[in-house]
């Protein structure tokens, strides 16, 4: 009994790979992209497992090949590794070739789950959420979002490294049977509904170009001349002021010329219109390989000659 505790990692040892985890990218290089990063965190587990320093060396070799992946989805790839080595230590006929094999199957189909995830739903809604605290002058806004982003962060990694650990090999079962297609599809559906939902939010368009004027009859607008006379004559009450302010709540126009700009018309027919178009415009450039400074600076001149032009206020 006491042999086998020898071959089994405690919920210490993988605690301290998952903290390890969180470096994975620090010593990113072109060669064989995550994988010193990836050995960092074995460490502690080929430390509990190998007693010789031979087998330890090899153990490092082992996971210096080649490994990219999401730097989020690579935790349930170290808990399979994890049972995996543990099953080797023990005497179990796995090779390094078994093990590489492992790895590099599961990181594929992970590698693409972790952007619409992360990068395209939960990062945008919490900084979206954040930003508006911000905006509001609320000193939370940014504390938040450090906050709950790692808090997330670190669950998700310390968790899915427990569900590779506890499955096993089993997991790539999972992954052949569909189920990070299924996975990916939906966040990037539930993404872009969420994207769909700031265009309109984040984005502020004002058409000021005049499509109609017409002059309104006395009564039909607020008199502003009438009212400074009726100050300096010392005529004017609080209920007639106070129905001034209502009149303006409910619309009424404050000038005698009531013009119908192309951003009124807009509004009633199709609200958001703009906004939207633009992003549209935006990602068509992006797939015709335009450069995303080019498309900053084109937005830029358009404003500029808009407002100059008196088509944008």
């Amino acid at each position: 009994m006491a042999e086998n505790k020898k071959y089994k990692l405690s919920k210490r040892d993988r605690l301290n790979v998952a903290w390890r985890s969180q470096f994975l990218q620090a010593s990113w290089n072109f060669e064989r992209m995550q994988n010193i990063g990836w050995a960092y965190a074995m460490i502690p587990a080929l430390r509990k497992l190998y007693s010789s320093k031979e087998d330890r060396a090899q153990g490092l070799k082992r996971h210096l090949e080649f490994f990219n992946t999401h730097p989020y989805l690579a935790s349930p790839i170290l808990g399979v590794t994890l049972t995996l080595e543990e099953e080797r230590a023990a005497g179990k006929e796995i090779d390094n070739a078994a093990i590489q094999g492992v790895k590099i199957g599961m990181m594929g189909p992970l590698a693409g789950v972790g952007d619409p995830i992360f990068w395209a739903t939960v990062r945008p809604v919490l900084g979206a959420f954040a930003a508006s605290l911000a905006l509001g002058e609320n000193w939370l806004g940014p504390i938040i979002f450090f906050l709950v982003w790692n808090l997330i962060r670190m669950a998700f990694l310390w968790y899915t490294q427990e569900l590779g650990y506890v499955q096993g090999g089993n997991i790539t079962e999972n992954l052949s049977g569909g189920l990070m297609q299924k996975l990916t599809q939906g966040a990037s559906v539930l993404g872009m509904f969420i994207m769909g939902i700031l265009v309109p939010r984040w984005t502020t368009m004002n058409f000021a170009l005049p499509l109609s004027s017409v002059n309104l009859q006395e009564g039909e607008y607020i008199d502003f001349d009438g009212i400074a006379q009726m100050a300096n004559e010392g005529a004017l009450t609080g209920d007639f002021l106070q129905g001034v302010v209502q009149d303006i709540q409910n619309g009424v126009s404050t000038s005698p010329v009531e013009v119908t700009t192309l951003q009124n018309t807009l509004d009633t027919l199709l609200p958001g219109i703009g906004p939207l178009l633009l992003t549209l415009a935006c990602v068509w450039l992006l797939r015709k390989k335009v450069s995303p400074i080019t498309i900053i600076f084109g937005l830029f001149v358009i404003g500029i000659l808009g407002f100059v032009l008196k088509i944008f206020a």
